[in-house]
This record gives C-alpha cells, sequence and structure tokens, in this order.
C-alpha cells in the first residue's frame, strides 16, 4: 500500500526535448569558445609546442569515460544522472554519494561561470577601445546581477527555448573558430615556423610531461554529460541520451584538437610564438586580430562571453534538475522536488542554485578573495570554483565507471576494460591536482571534503540506502518488490540487460 501511495504523489517532467536539445545542453556547460579562449595557454607552458597531442590525448581519455556513461544511460535515465546511474549498479549509498558530488559540481560551475562572463565581458570591451592603458571596464557586481537575473528569467520559459538558445550561442562560436583556423592554415601559420606538424610528436617532450599536461586539457570536456540529467525530459532517452553524449564527446574532440593545432601554428611554435601564446588572455580573439582584422576579433571575442553565459544557463538548469530529484526522493526541502510554472519545471530548486552563485559571487567581490594571481579578480574568482567543480565531477566519474564495471560484467564482460582503463585515468587526474597542494584552501582539497562530506551522510544516515532503493526503483520503473535495502544494490541491478 505504501508503494501505491508513493507512485501516486512521484512527479515526473514532461518529454517534450528531441535529440538536438540533449545535446544543446551538453556543448552549453562544455562551452566549446570559452575552452578554447583560455585553456591552452596553461598547456604551452608545461609541453611547449606539444598542445595538440595533449589534446588529441585528452578526447582519447574522455571518449573512454564516455564509454561508461553511453552504456549505462542506454538502460537507466533519471534526472538524477549519476545519482541514478551508480545507485542502481553499485548501491543506494554509492548513488547518494555520486549525487551529492555532481549537485556541488554544476552548482560550482554555475557560479565560476558568472565571474568568467566579467572577465571576457570586459577584455571584449578593451578590445573595442583598441586596447588602451586604462579601459573602461563593466563593475563585477552589475554582471553578477544581470546574468543572475537572466538566467532566473530563461529558466521559467520552455526548455526547448533554452537548448535552442544554447546550440545557437555554440554554433556562432564554432563557426568563428573554424573560420579563424581556416585561415590561419591557408595563410601557413606563422611567418616564421609555418605548418609544424612536429606538434604531434614526442620527439621534444617527454611521455610522463605529455600526460601530466593532459589534466589541464581533459578539464576542458568537464560537464559532457550533463545531458544526463535531462533523461526524463527527453523522447526515447536509451536511444538519444547515449547518441547526444557520443556525438558531443566525438563533435567536441574532433573541434578542440583541430583549433589547438591552428593556434599552436598560429602564433608559431618557436619559443618567441610558444611564450606569446602564453600570455594571451584571450588567445582566439588575439590570432583574430592577427591574421583577419579587429572587426573578426571582436566578433570571437564576443562569442566567449556568451558562451561564458551559456554554460551558467546550461549550469543551472542541470543543477536545479540534480537537486530536484534528490529533494524529490526525501533528502531535501519539499518544495525543490516540486514542478511549478507553465512549464513544469523545478523552478524553486534552480531559483537555490542561481542564489548560491549570486552570494558566492558577491561574496568573492566585496572580499577581493580568492587570489590567483592572474591580475583580474573575477577571472580568478573563475578558476578557482571552476577547478573545485571539476574535482567533485571527476569524483562522480570514477563512482560511474564502477557502476559501468559491475554492469557490463553482467551483461558485456569484454567491455570491462573499458571503464577499468577509464578508473586509471581519473586516478592520474586527482594525482596530479593534489601534487604540490600545500593549503587545506586549494580548489582539490575543498571538492574532496565536500565529497567526504556526502560519504558522511550516505553511511550514517539511518535507512537512507533503503530509502534511496525503493525511490530508484519506483523511477526507473524496476519492479518494486526486490530487496532493496541490499547493501550493493543487487535487487536494483539484477534486472539490468544491455
Amino acid at each position: 500500500m505504501a508503494v501505491i501511495e508513493e507512485q501516486a504523489t512521484y512527479v515526473r517532467p514532461r518529454r517534450n526535448l528531441k535529440l538536438w536539445g540533449a545535446i544543446g545542453l551538453s556543448l552549453g556547460i562544455v562551452g566549446p569558445t570559452l575552452a578554447m579562449a583560455g585553456n591552452g595557454q596553461v598547456t604551452v607552458a608545461s609541453v611547449g609546442k606539444s598542445v595538440p597531442l595533449v589534446f588529441l590525448f585528452g578526447a582519447v581519455g574522455i571518449g573512454i569515460i564516455a564509454h561508461g556513461f553511453i552504456r549505462l544511460t542506454q538502460r537507466y535515465n533519471h534526472a538524477g544522472s549519476a545519482y541514478a546511474l551508480v545507485g542502481v549498479t553499485v548501491g543506494p549509498r554509492a548513488g547518494f554519494f555520486s549525487g551529492f558530488a555532481i549537485i556541488g559540481t554544476y552548482t560550482m560551475f554555475c557560479s565560476c561561470c558568472v565571474a568568467a562572463v566579467n572577465s571576457f565581458l570586459n577584455a571584449f570591451i578593451a578590445a573595442a577601445q583598441n586596447e588602451p592603458a586604462h579601459p573602461f571596464r563593466v563593475p563585477w557586481i552589475w554582471t553578477i546581477l544581470v546574468c543572475v537575473a537572466l538566467s532566473a528569467f530563461l529558466n521559467t520559459r520552455d526548455l526547448r527555448l533554452v537548448t535552442r538558445m544554447l546550440l545557437a550561442i555554440e554554433g556562432i562560436g564554432v563557426l568563428c573558430m573554424t573560420i579563424l583556423s581556416i585561415v590561419i592554415f591557408a595563410k601557413g601559420g606563422a611567418k616564421a615556423t609555418g605548418i609544424d606538424g612536429g606538434v604531434f610528436s614526442l620527439s621534444h617532450v617527454s611521455f610522463s610531461t605529455v600526460v601530466a599536461a593532459v589534466v589541464a586539457a581533459f578539464l576542458s570536456w568537464a560537464g559532457f554529460e550533463g545531458c544526463a540529467a535531462l533523461g526524463e525530459e527527453t523522447d526515447d532517452p536509451t536511444r538519444n541520451i547515449p547518441r547526444a553524449l557520443t556525438g558531443s564527446i566525438v563533435f567536441t574532440g574532433i573541434l578542440f584538437v583541430i583549433v589547438m593545432f591552428a593556434q599552436t601554428v598560429g602564433f608559431g611554435t618557436n619559443a618567441a610564438g610558444q611564450k606569446a601564446f602564453t600570455s594571451s588572455g584571450d588567445s582566439l580573439s588575439v590570432l583574430s586580430h592577427n591574421y583577419i582584422g579587429l572587426w573578426f576579433s571582436l566578433v570571437i571575442s564576443f562569442a566567449a562571453v556568451m558562451s561564458a553565459f551559456a554554460c551558467h544557463l546550461a549550469s543551472s538548469a542541470t543543477a536545479g534538475r540534480l537537486l530536484f530529484a534528490y529533494s524529490r526522493d526525501g533528502f531535501g526541502p519539499k518544495p525543490f522536488g516540486r514542478l511549478t510554472g507553465p512549464h513544469q519545471a523545478p523552478i524553486n530548486a534552480i531559483y537555490t542554485v542561481l542564489a548560491f552563485a549570486l552570494v558566492a559571487n558577491v561574496i568573492s567581490w566585496a572580499s577581493g578573495r580568492p587570489v590567483l594571481g592572474t591580475g583580474d579578480p573575477s577571472l580568478d574568482s573563475y578558476f578557482y570554483f571552476a577547478t573545485i567543480g571539476a574535482i567533485m565531477l571527476m569524483i562522480a566519474y570514477l563512482m560511474v565507471e564502477v557502476g559501468a564495471v559491475m554492469h557490463l560484467y553482467k551483461v558485456r564482460i569484454a567491455e570491462v576494460i573499458v571503464p577499468l582503463v577509464g578508473i586509471a585515468i581519473i586516478v592520474l587526474v586527482f594525482y596530479y591536482n593534489l601534487k604540490g597542494q600545500h593549503t587545506i584552501k586549494a580548489p582539490p582539497y575543498i571538492a574532496f571534503m565536500w565529497a567526504g562530506l556526502g560519504l558522511v551522510i550516505a553511511w550514517a544516515a539511518p535507512g537512507l540506502a533503503q530509502q534511496v532503493g525503493r525511490k530508484l526503483a519506483q523511477e526507473l520503473d524496476e519492479p518494486a518488490g526486490k530487496d532493496l535495502p541490499m547493501e550493493l544494490g543487487e535487487g536494483l541491478a539484477s534486472g539490468s540487460g544491455s
């Protein structure tokens, strides 16, 4: 009788998204233009001209990790993403822990991207003023208020409108990057070094150095799995969510390698070119000015601004849906687990995430913290919160890979090697991010403290495993009469197929 009552009060969003809507959300979180404008500089400093090789390795690595998500979403789809994927394969407590980490991830991404909008907006304004010594700058507080207010408004609209906006924004950025790359290749790259195919060689850099640098490149794809949170709102999710995951990974993998190749040869592969690449605040804008002109530099710089906002918007939508899924299952305030408004969206949960982003950015603006040495307070804030979120996401990825191992062991044992390699890659990510950290305030330690809190709750809360198992059985349309409280969720996993 209790099960019947729960089913009667269970709420599920409308399935009104198609394949392109799911792809749009993943691309919005990844932010290809934002990634390509600001993620190459730190890589050049460590590996020199081998940046394209690093991103090639990164594309392969993220593809291996994506395999676990693809296989699991072919069987299970849920607004909780990793919360459900891990809960149904590894066990209820592990699912709770994974969901706790991934909610922290997208809340941090929502916050950091507001800061990124401010940094890129002021870079655009400075370029429009032809880089004067003291350019006009938009105060960070105004960017914070406008971004959060606009995101709050758009999140009350039909989700199809939001995903179309994300596709359009990133589409413009991708078009600009493609044009710039073609022009650089057509002009033969930098005059001093030309099109240097040696960028894909290990002859001038050690393999261990490249592997260490892959960590930074790898984080450019953080958030590719965001569309998994749309599993309850996408038509034919067991087909379209895996296709969206595959499409976003293949597309961005090819794009990132080509664009980084173009940027590396565009600046030049000699010492002078590498120094210019490293010191560029917005590498795409600088190259656009050098190879095409000021007007195109302004276009691509504005595209980076919009890409940062798209990432903020997509992250708030994803974090809100994850918080909704948690609260619907009784692990948060009841208002967060409700669908409201004409489009039946988790507005209360989304507004809570946006409120956190507002408070975090206002505190950073008012205090001038954290200080990372970029010279731009908003850029410091972006990198700090982004790194915390990315490490949390790696923790969730690790748990999904464990879930994929357990799932594939029962249905396709030959494929188990793929998620095992994925686990090894993630362990490397942890190692190279923790290496050399000496303060408790360092982003990796903050991320692990948040995950540790989730772990304590998962093991200490009485009845949590039973409640998670029962809810997931209901929401994933599994038979409700199984022995759900079992520690490893064997009852939930026993009915899985390929």
